[in-house]
């Protein structure tokens, strides 16, 4: 868990970090005052795609370091068992259907039923399931996840998720900054410079949380799309049944609820106002959504 936490937070404070130092040295060192909204605005564009895309590119690094994956391949299809070729048989028979390169999969020694999918495009993907979730479910359960899974990889979920984050990000960096000249006129001018990037970093991070919240309400959206993708594939009744019996698995599961997972299986759900920064939906309306299918 914590070799998880740990790599997410590097990774994410390296980025913003490289970004910031990145702004300084044009900023401080090379003369370029950013006082024009316009060249601000554009400015913003590219340091919200950096932002994006370099999360966006690193996403299969770190899924592969995160956890102890072991990679499924043809030269050891003879060892698996029977629930453990059925996720490569799912993988690689929705990738022939729709004409993409086989994504890699892996199996990662794991007690919390869960698995996820990453991929920098449909073509550079990756399917890992959990040791947890291959022992605690059923053939066709196991099937239906891994549906799930696909449906976010073909359906370009990643790369929708990234574009909106660079938008997003660009907002972020153009605004914190406005403020911050507005704020640093109105200050003495040696200082000013120390306190307009002073208020740079705390308004990043307060609008990025106001950010976060449309972010997050697209992700859940897209869980619903996924699951009504993969009732295209499996009986919807049978997810119905299968999050059903999830609604129980997930609470008494054991491990951690911090997840590099698209299932997130055996997250706790999210009340009141914590309920906006959720990337999955529930599952009582993830039901509800699927019996009107």
């Amino acid at each position: 868990m914590f070799k998880r936490i740990w790599l997410f937070l590097v990774t994410n404070i390296a980025v913003v970090l490289l970004l910031t130092a990145v702004m300084f040295v044009l900023e401080r060192f090379f003369g370029i005052a950013l006082t024009g909204n316009s060249y601000l605005f554009v400015f913003a564009l590219i340091i919200g795609f950096g932002w994006a895309g370099i999360s966006l590119l690193l996403s299969k690094w770190m899924a592969t370091r995160a956890y102890d994956l072991v990679m499924i391949t043809n030269d050891n299809l003879d060892q698996l068992d029977e629930k453990e070729r059925v996720v490569w048989q799912t993988v690689q028979d929705l990738a022939e259907r729709h004409h993409i390169k086989m994504p890699e999969v892996w199996i990662y020694k794991d007690i919390d039923p869960n698995a996820f999918a990453t991929w920098s495009s449909k073509n550079n993907s990756l399917v890992a399931v959990s040791t947890g979730l291959i022992n605690l479910m059923e053939k066709d359960a196991i099937e239906w996840v891994i549906a799930h899974e696909m449906a976010h990889v073909l359906n370009g979920d990643m790369v929708t998720m990234a574009l909106l984050q660079w938008v997003l990000n660009t907002f972020v960096v153009f605004f914190a900054r406005v403020v911050a000249n507005i704020v640093s006129n109105f200050l003495d001018e040696e200082l000013s410079w120390l306190a307009y990037y002073a208020i740079v970093f705390v308004l990043e991070i307060v609008f990025w949380l106001l950010a976060s919240i449309i972010l997050m309400a697209f992700s859940r959206h897209r869980e619903f799309k996924a699951d009504a993708w993969a009732a295209s594939y499996v009986w919807s009744d049978k997810m119905i049944a299968w999050l059903e019996a999830l609604k129980t698995m997930k609470d008494s599961a054991p491990g951690s609820k911090w997840k590099l997972a698209t299932m997130k299986i055996s997250t706790k759900s999210s009340n009141g106002f914590m309920k906006l920064f959720s990337s999955h939906p529930d599952l009582d309306e993830r039901i509800s959504v699927l019996k009107k299918i």
